[in-house]
């Protein structure tokens, strides 16, 4: 039996179904190995875990928090899970994956994207596990000397900065909420009616609602108009000054903690692409967003807001 024979015999619902009828395509994926599957009844996407993603992801959390955001409609129905090994059955939602340009093209696009996060932020405290960019940093240092493979030296050079990252945020602390906290534009999918979902709740956990902002604003390459139509829609109105100064804090510990991912991608021989270079260009972006003339002037907004 296949890999794919094996998880679908686990599966509930598709213990009745012969697996010569059912219809497999591969579907992208930066980490996993997903497919799309097509039967009489209906179509589904069966996502089998990489094997290095124990090291990073909380996989009960994952079911929990992708079930929740599920029950309210951002998420596509979950019908299986292991929350041992991490393989996931759900429904296929039929549409179109966002990507930048689709951002690009749709100048409400963004409001739309904005409208979809405060809506799971609005859940209330449901989500397991908490997500913290530092601690997460700190962890996948670890990994990466664990795997022999030391941060470039480009991220000592930013190290500090980032530390008085921490200090500020921490001195200035807001409430946490249900954060998606990965939401790269291909997360979000247009379905065929016109509703936009969310899907991918691997680093789902509590976290400062701004963070979800700074991450889709840096993923989908977003300029300043931009972010303005994301802010004010996801604010019903005008933000006031310092929602926007750690909106960009956010922005530079976004490359920093993503760069470090890649690396840990690249360590670990993820074919899925060149994950090197990758790594590099959103390192060295973090140290231009640091060593911007800006990025003093938003250290201080929130640190005496």
């Amino acid at each position: 039996m296949s890999e794919v024979d094996i998880a679908l015999a686990r599966a509930p619902l598709f213990r009745q179904i012969e697996s010569q009828t059912v219809e497999i395509e591969p579907l992208g994926s930066l980490t996993n190995i997903s497919y799309k599957l097509t039967t009489s009844v209906g179509t589904y996407v069966l996502r089998l875990p990489g094997e290095d993603t124990f090291d990073y992801i909380d996989r009960r959390a994952e079911d929990h928090n992708g079930r929740i955001a599920a029950s309210v409609g951002v998420n596509a129905e979950v019908l299986y899970f292991d929350a041992e090994d991490g393989t996931m059955l759900s429904r296929f939602i039929e549409g179109v994956p966002m990507d930048g340009e689709s951002f690009e093209r749709d100048p409400m696009a963004p409001a739309r994207a904005a409208l979809v996060l405060r809506r799971v932020h609005h859940l209330g405290p449901v989500f397991k596990s908490r997500f913290d960019v530092f601690s997460m940093i700190r962890g996948y240092l670890d990994i990466l000397y664990k795997l022999q493979v030391p941060p470039p030296e480009d991220y000592y050079e930013v190290r500090r900065e980032a530390e008085a990252v921490r200090r500020v945020l921490q001195a200035s602390p807001v409430g946490l909420v249900p954060c998606h906290n990965d939401p790269w534009p291909s997360n979000f999918v247009v379905a065929s009616g016109g509703s936009l979902h969310l899907i991918d709740w691997e680093f789902s956990g509590m976290n400062d609602p701004i963070w979800d902002l700074g991450d889709l604003s840096v993923e989908a390459g977003f300029g300043a108009e931009q972010d303005r139509t994301m802010v004010e829609a996801y604010c019903g109105g005008c933000a006031p000054p310092v929602l926007y100064a750690r909106l960009e804090l956010y922005k530079a510990m976004s490359d920093l903690l993503w760069s470090l991912w890649g690396l840990i991608q690249y360590a670990n021989g993820n074919p899925s692409e060149d994950f090197f270079p990758y790594a590099q260009g959103r390192l060295e972006r973090c140290k231009v967003r640091i060593g911007s003339e800006d990025f003093g002037r938003h250290l201080a907004v929130v640190a005496t807001r």
